[in-house]
C-alpha cells in the first residue's frame, strides 16, 4: 500500500513536461498494430516480472508490437488527466485505485467504459466482489457500484508476521482466537519480551487498529465507512473495541510507547533482526522478509477470530478514452489474467488473483496465496483505514499517536477522529 503527497503545482508541471517529452518520440501512435503501454513496476518485482512475459506472449499471438513506457509513480499520478485527454495518451496503462484516482478519471470521461469487455472475458468470474470494488465507479467517480474502468491483476492484504523460533522456543501455537491471541502476547510480555512490531508514525498501527474493529465488524460497516452507504458510530462496539484494545494493549506492554515515534521501516527493520515476534502488516512485505530474514525461521497467519482484514486489489490496468488501439488493450488484459502469468506474480513475491494453487511452487509464497485466496473466499477483503477521505491518513495516525503516548483517553481520540472523518466525507458527498 502507497501513501504519497499530494505534489505541488510546480511539481506537477514539471512531471508532466517529462511524460510529454517521452511520449513525443512514438511516431507509431496510430498503427493498428502498436499497443502503447505505461506502467510504474521494477523490472524484478513480481508485477514486472509477469508483465514482461506477458508483453512476449501478445507479440508473439498477435503479431502486435508492444512500445512500453516505464513511468514513475508519480509521474503517473501527477499527469494523468492533461495526458489522457490529449491524443498522447497511451493504449493502456497501470493507474491507481481508488475515489481520488481513477475513481476521478472515469468522471472526467477519461477511462473507458469496459462492462461489455469484462462480460465478454469473464474477469468479473475470476474476481472476488470486493475485489471488484476499486474496479466499478459510479457517476460521482465513488468505488463499489457502477460501472468497470478497470481490472486488477494482483491483490493485497494485511496479515500477521511471526517468528516461528520464537514461538517454539516460548512453547507457543499459532493463536485460532483473539483471546489465544492476547494469551500469546501476554506470554512473550511475561519474558520481559515487547511482542509487537509497531509504528504510530506510519501506517501500521492504523491498520491493527482497523482490524480490530474488523473483528467485530460485518460488511455493512464496512460500506458504512468505506463507501458512504450509512452513518459510522464512532463510539460504537466496533471502534469503541479497536480503540480501547490498542489502550490496553499499550498498557500491558504488548505495544511500546515508543511505537508513537517509530516509522514503519523501522518496525520492519526490527522484525527482520529478531527484536520483535510478532510484525501485523502487508503483503508487500512479504518478499522482502523472504530475502532479508537469515536468523530465524517466520510464517504467517491471519488475523485469529476476524472473518476480515484490511487489503484491497491492487492497481489497475485501464484504458484511456482516448486510446487508438482499445482491442489490442484489451487482448493484453485477458493475458495477464491467464494462469501462467499469475502463477509468475505467485511465484515472484506477488499475490495474484486468478492463479491455480497447483502452479505455485514456493512455500512461502504458497502459503501468502492461501491466505489471500481464504479472504477472498468469504468476501474478507475491507479495504483500508485511511481510504475514506484525503486526510484521514494523517489524521488516524496522530490519533494513535496520542492515545499511544496516552495523551488522550480512547473516548476523546475516537471523537476527534469521528469528527476529522465526516467533515472529509462531506466535503466529497455533499
Amino acid at each position: 500500500m502507497k501513501h504519497t503527497m499530494l505534489a505541488g503545482a510546480a511539481a506537477a508541471i514539471a512531471a508532466a513536461a517529462l511524460v510529454l517529452t517521452g511520449c513525443s518520440g512514438s511516431g507509431d501512435s496510430g498503427d493498428d498494430n502498436v499497443l502503447r503501454l505505461w506502467h510504474y513496476e521494477g523490472a524484478d518485482s513480481a508485477m514486472g516480472i509477469a508483465w514482461d512475459q506477458a508483453i512476449t506472449t501478445f507479440e508473439k499471438e498477435t503479431g502486435a508490437t508492444v512500445e512500453f513506457e516505464e513511468k514513475s509513480f508519480e509521474q503517473i499520478r501527477s499527469t494523468a488527466s492533461q495526458v489522457l485527454n490529449s491524443d498522447e495518451a497511451p493504449d493502456i496503462l497501470e493507474y491507481n485505485k481508488g475515489n481520488a484516482t481513477a475513481g476521478l478519471l472515469s468522471s472526467q470521461g477519461l477511462l473507458t467504459n469496459l462492462d461489455d469487455v469484462v462480460a465478454e472475458h469473464g474477469w468479473d468470474d475470476r474476481l472476488s466482489p470486493s475485489l471488484q470494488t476499486t474496479a466499478r465507479y459510479d457517476e460521482r467517480g465513488i468505488m463499489g457500484s457502477g460501472s468497470w474502468y478497470g481490472v486488477p491483476n494482483y491483490g493485497e492484504f494485511v496479515e500477521v508476521y511471526y517468528n516461528k523460533d520464537a514461538f517454539d522456543a516460548a512453547g507457543l501455537e499459532i493463536p485460532t482466537t483473539i483471546d489465544e491471541f492476547e494469551s500469546v502476547l501476554q506470554a512473550f510480555t511475561a519474558q520481559g519480551v515487547t511482542p509487537l512490531a509497531e509504528s504510530a508514525a506510519e501506517y501500521p498501527l492504523g491498520q491493527l487498529w482497523y482490524q480490530l474493529a474488523l473483528s467485530k465488524a460485518d460488511r455493512s460497516f464496512v460500506d458504512d465507512y468505506q463507501l458512504y452507504t450509512g452513518d459510522v458510530d464512532w463510539q460504537g462496539p466496533e471502534i469503541s473495541y479497536a480503540t480501547e484494545t490498542i489502550k490496553d494493549w499499550t498498557d500491558k506492554g504488548y505495544i511500546s510507547t515508543d511505537a508513537s515515534g517509530i516509522k514503519a521501516e523501522d518496525a520492519g527493520v526490527e522484525f527482520i533482526n529478531g527484536d520483535y515476534p510478532i510484525f501485523f502488516s502487508g503483503s508487500w512485505w512479504h518478499n522482502r522478509f523472504a530475502t532479508e530474514i537469515d536468523g530465524f525461521e517466520w510464517g504467517t497467519f491471519l488475523f485469529p477470530g476476524a472473518e476480515m482484514s484490511p487489503g484491497s486489489a491492487g492497481n489497475m490496468w485501464v484504458v484511456p478514452e482516448n486510446a487508438k488501439n482499445k482491442e489490442l488493450a484489451y487482448e493484453f488484459i485477458d493475458i495477464t489474467m491467464r494462469p501462467e502469468i499469475q502463477a509468475l506474480i505467485g511465484n515472484n513475491g506477488g499475490v495474484p488473483v486468478a492463479a491455480d494453487p497447483a502452479d505455485i511452487t514456493d512455500e512461502k509464497s504458497a502459503e501468502l496465496i492461501a491466505n489471500f485466496n481464504a479472504l477472498t473466499e468469504r468476501d474478507g477483503i475491507a479495504f483500508y483505514p485511511d481510504w475514506p477521505t484525503p486526510t484521514f491518513y494523517d489524521q488516524l495516525n496522530a490519533g494513535l499517536q496520542e492515545l499511544v503516548n496516552g495523551t488522550k483517553s480512547p473516548a476523546e481520540v475516537q471523537q476527534q477522529l469521528g469528527e476529522q472523518y465526516q467533515a472529509g466525507v462531506d466535503d466529497i458527498v455533499g
